[in-house]
């Protein structure tokens, strides 16, 4: 659960949220990416980041005021 405020929504806190999730989806399906990657001829650092904004939509938020 991640917990935040209402009035610290700035680029600096989305860029945080964005690499926290992207720790997170390399630590749990990192190899598969790199052979996805490797096989179809993608950008490995695209996909994975485009794995980590679905990944956001799996977290539960909890807003302060």
């Amino acid at each position: 659960m991640i917990h935040l405020n209402y009035n610290n929504l700035d680029l600096e806190t989305q860029q945080w949220l964005l690499s926290m999730s992207k720790k997170e989806v390399e630590k749990q399906f990192g190899e598969q990416l790199r052979n996805y990657a490797r096989e179809h001829v993608v950008n490995y650092d695209s996909l994975l980041e485009e794995e980590a904004i679905r990944n956001l939509y799996n977290y539960k938020y909890v807003f302060k005021t």
